[in-house]
This record gives structure tokens, C-alpha cells and sequence, in this order.
């Protein structure tokens, strides 16, 4: 059941949240219950399903195509709008397969065909998902909050559950079979409902992949703000940031004894683009794509250490190694923070801060202020304002004993080279799971990723198998201790490695080729 690393695309409108779906199913389904359970009701019958809270449902069989086997789509509405789709095979493997929704959700169920589903139906599973309750085509960004204040709270953590526990329902009534083991498997903002899944809801699924998890959604929020202010006051170009790109990999590569175009633990490394970064001439007007000004150089390391407020860090910010030069197909070559942090050109909204002024605008300020403008935030005075909805929406709860109490099992990754998320947020939140419960790695273990980008890309080797990983653990005790991860360039591996449990690092053994995984091991790191 090896999983592949999905395609991350940055847009303007929202952060994705991809799961990593299901692959070359047939030679590991072996390992698993058979996927041979069959309906006992006609598809048809559960158009008239009776559920709390559903105020229209519509069932119809869909023809099996190369990809994926016949089954029966469910899509209904749960008040107030939470639209919801359940995907149920011919032949079923008697487990629940839920995949989540990128930045501020209102994905289109009946837009084009779901990867998620797609791969969860070829291998047996019955599918979820869900919009959260609203529709962003009609409701972009947080303006949904105008027309029902209902549907923040769909949107922060009830959808999911609300739409996990009815598309339950359906199966049961489907199949005369209770579903044996529940999964959720999703990103970035898919990775924070899964985290508050396990937070609110531990009961609901039985094994999470929370994949990058917007941990700290207001965090995330206030951070963006705070570099767009930067970006603001002292523009870098994509020109200069392939410059700091360069010079951050050659201060910080071979920090760890292995010169591999890697930062396996980007904290190990010191960098200051006043310092590491050829300054610009003193000389009037001079200014070039080789070198910094004092004030572009101080916007590069605002970013890296994140906001303060009265002296205090609030949050870390982007790490040494997210900026990284990556090669188009085209041989173009572009810096990670390009379209994210850093606008692609002059006018362009960033996405990590087209992202964090829906959420500051309609969702953290209470009533919304949809012309707010955030250059206007104090950060020595204004920090309070985000705690109303972080105790919505953030999934910063540490006490995970419910969720273990009922057999929960929980997978992070994250990747070094997060250019969306600070990777940190991730980090900090593991750290205090495992402050707060005994044992922790019992149950949950965090894998961190170098040189990977959010959800997947960036220059290190981005796909693995975690959803496997989380199943092994829950049905046979196995826990992970490694996850292999590959790099794939044209449709070939061209470097493969361990991605070793939190804290430890992949350590070259000091023989053998770099790119193959046999070739390191997992070690303590030396810092």
C-alpha cells in the first residue's frame, strides 16, 4: 500500500490540503483484511437515509472507470450547509477512509475527480469528505462568516466530525457491517483537522496522518502579517531571493558532515543575511540582483526569526533552507519563498499572505472588517485579539490522553522547507505532546523531512508512506520508527532516505552512495 507524494500547487486563493494517496494496491492488500464484503442494500435505497441534521441526501451508482471500481456516491447536506460525500465500493475492506480541505475550504465536491477518493475506492475503502460548510465559489476567502456565524465553527472542527459520524451511518446501513478501523489522511489545513479530530473527537478515527498541520493557525496568521510588513517596507526580488537561496545552502549544507544539498536540521545552522549575503555598494542607486541592501537583508532576517512582541519571540519563523533554489522542467530556477512569501512580481499578493488576511479579516476579528488593514497590527498591543478564535481553530491542544485512551494512533510530518507553514509549529506542538503525555511516543511520533516544501516538492525527498505506517500501527502494533522516503525527478527515484522519528536524524553511515537510503542510519542528533 505504498503511497505517492501528491503535486503541490501554490495558489492565490488557498493553502492545498493533499493527502498522499493509495498506490499499487493490489500487491499490499494481501496484508490486509480482503476487500470482499459486499452491499445488502441497493445504492438507490439510501436516498432515503435518515440521519440528524440532514436535510437532503441523493444516492446514485457510478460506473467503475481504469482507475477506480463501481460504487455507490452518497452527497447530501447537514445543517446549516455542511456538504458531504461518501464514496462506497462494491467490494469493501471494512475500513473508513477520510481525506480533509486546503487553507479556508469550500472545496467543490462536484468538481473534478477527487485523487483522494480516487485512490482510497481502489483499495477498498469507503470514502468521506466534506466542505466544511460552505461554498467558496458563492463565499471566498472568510466571507462565509457574513451569512451565518455558524458556519466558523463548521468550518474550524464541527464539518468533519458531523460529516465522519454520518458517512459511518451510511456504511452500517450499506453493507449490515460495522466499519472494523477508521483513517484520516490529509495536509496542511487537512493536517489540523485531523490534529483536532484527535483533540475534540478522539473517538472518530483510529489512525491520523496529519501531514505539514496548520497546528497554530492564528500564529501562522500573525507571522504572515508580519513578513508581508517587511516585504512591504524593504522588497526582496525573486532574483535576490535565488541569491539567498544559494548562500543559505552553502553556509548551512554540510553543517551536518554531509555535503548533499540537504539541511537535515536547519536549526544546527547560524545564518545572517547581513552577514552570509554579499551586501550592496554603499554607493548611491546601487542595487543589484547580487547583493543585499542593509534593509533587504533585514527583511531575509525577520522572516527567518519570526515576529516579536515586547522583545519576545511570538513564534519562530521560516527556517534556513525554505528558500531553497529549485529547477523548472524548463531549467528556470526560483527560490521556495517566490508566490509565498515573497510576491512573483511587483503587485502580487503573496499566498501565505493572501491566506492570512481572510483569517485576520472574517475570522480573528469579532465583528469581521473586511477592509482591515494589517499594516495597522500592534504587536506589542494586538496580540490578544487572535485568542477568541485560536480556541476555535487552532489544534494547539497537547492533552491527547482521551485519544489514547480509546487506541488512537497519530503520524506528523513536516517538511524543513515548509515555505507555508513554519515548521516549527509543528516541532513545538510534538514536543509538548510529549511533555504532557507519559509515554507519548506510544502513540504519536513526529517525522521531519529535509528539504522538503509544503505537503511535498522542494529539493529533498518528499514521498512516502505514512498512511501504511499509521495502519501497521493501529491493526498489528507495529510502530514506525522510520518512514523510507524517495525523490522522484521525470518519473524516476533519484535519492531515496530514511526519514527517522522525531528527534533523531538520518546519519550517513560513511560508505556507499549518498542518494540510497540503505546507506544511512537513525541517530541522536549532535547539536
Amino acid at each position: 500500500m505504498r503511497l505517492l507524494a501528491a503535486c503541490v500547487i501554490l495558489c492565490a486563493t488557498a493553502v492545498p490540503a493533499f493527502a498522499q494517496p493509495f498506490a499499487n494496491a493490489k500487491t499490499s492488500l494481501a496484508n490486509y483484511t480482503a476487500a470482499d464484503t459486499a452491499p445488502k442494500k441497493s445504492c438507490e435505497s439510501l436516498a432515503s437515509f435518515k440521519g440528524e441534521g440532514i436535510v437532503s441526501i441523493n444516492a446514485r451508482v457510478v460506473a467503475a472507470t481504469t482507475d477506480t471500481p463501481q460504487h455507490c456516491r452518497v452527497t447530501g447536506t447537514i445543517t446549516p450547509e455542511v456538504a458531504f460525500e461518501v464514496s462506497l465500493p462494491d467490494r469493501w475492506n471494512r475500513r473508513f477512509y477520510m481525506t480533509g480541505n486546503g487553507g479556508l475550504a469550500g472545496d467543490a465536491l462536484d468538481g473534478p475527480t477527487s485523487a483522494d477518493r480516487t485512490s482510497g475506492l481502489s483499495n477498498g475503502f469507503v470514502h468521506a469528505r466534506t466542505n466544511t460548510g460552505h461554498d467558496a465559489r458563492k463565499e471566498p476567502s472568510g466571507s462565509f462568516i457574513l451569512s451565518n456565524p455558524q458556519k466558523a465553527i463548521d468550518y474550524a472542527y464541527r464539518a468533519v466530525h458531523v460529516t465522519a459520524d454520518t458517512a459511518k451511518k451510511v456504511a452500517n446501513e450499506y453493507y449490515a457491517q460495522p466499519i472494523q478501523f477508521s483513517y484520516w489522511n490529509s495536509c496542511s489545513n487537512g493536517g489540523r483537522q485531523g490534529l483536532l479530530e484527535a483533540q475534540r473527537y478522539p473517538d472518530d478515527f483510529d489512525g491520523i496522518v496529519a501531514i505539514a498541520p496548520w497546528v497554530d493557525q492564528t500564529g501562522f496568521t500573525v507571522g504572515a502579517m508580519w513578513n508581508q510588513k517587511a516585504m512591504t517596507e524593504a522588497p526582496v526580488s525573486p532574483a535576490k531571493m535565488v541569491l539567498v537561496g544559494q548562500k543559505v545552502m552553502d553556509k548551512c549544507d554540510a553543517v551536518d558532515g554531509l555535503k548533499d544539498g540537504l539541511i537535515d536540521d536547519p536549526r544546527a545552522c547560524r545564518f545572517d543575511a547581513t552577514r552570509d549575503v554579499p551586501a550592496c555598494s554603499a554607493s548611491a542607486g546601487v542595487d543589484s540582483p547580487d547583493c543585499l541592501t542593509p534593509a533587504q537583508a533585514a527583511t531575509v532576517n525577520k522572516i527567518h526569526s519570526g515576529p516579536t512582541s515586547k522583545g519576545k519571540s511570538l513564534n519562530l519563523g521560516f527556517m534556513p533552507g525554505s528558500e531553497a533554489v529549485t529547477t523548472a522542467p524548463n531549467g528556470a530556477t526560483n527560490s521556495g519563498w517566490v508566490g509565498a512569501i515573497v510576491p512573483a512580481q511587483p503587485g502580487a499578493t503573496p499566498a501565505d499572505f493572501n491566506l492570512a488576511q481572510g483569517v485576520m479579516r472574517y475570522l480573528v476579528l469579532d465583528p469581521p472588517q473586511p477592509e482591515y488593514d494589517f499594516m495597522k497590527f500592534d504587536y506589542d498591543r494586538d496580540t490578544a485579539l487572535v485568542e477568541r478564535w485560536s480556541k476555535l481553530a487552532d489544534a494547539k491542544q497537547a492533552d491527547l490522553s482521551a485519544f489514547r485512551k480509546s487506541g488512537g494512533k497519530v503520524i506528523m510530518t513536516y517538511g524543513w522547507a515548509d515555505q507555508i507553514l513554519q515548521p516549527m509549529m509543528g516541532v513545538a506542538y510534538y514536543e509538548e505532546v510529549e511533555k504532557r503525555n507519559r509515554d507519548a511516543r506510544d502513540f504519536a511520533r513526529l517525522f521531519m523531512m529535509p528539504g522538503v516544501a509544503h505537503c511535498g516538492g522542494g529539493v529533498g525527498p518528499d514521498r512516502n508512506d505514512a498512511v501504511t505506517a499509521v495502519i501497521d500501527w493501529v491493526e498489528k502494533g507495529k510502530a514506525p520508527d522510520t518512514l523510507i522516503a524517495s525523490k522522484v525527478t521525470n518519473g524516476q527515484v533519484v535519492r531515496t532516505r530514511p526519514l527517522c522519528a522525531y528527534p533523531q536524524v538520518a546519519t550517513y553511515k560513511g560508505q556507499g552512495s549518498i542518494d540510497e537510503a540503505a546507506n544511512f542510519v537513525c541517530r541522536a542528533p549532535s547539536r
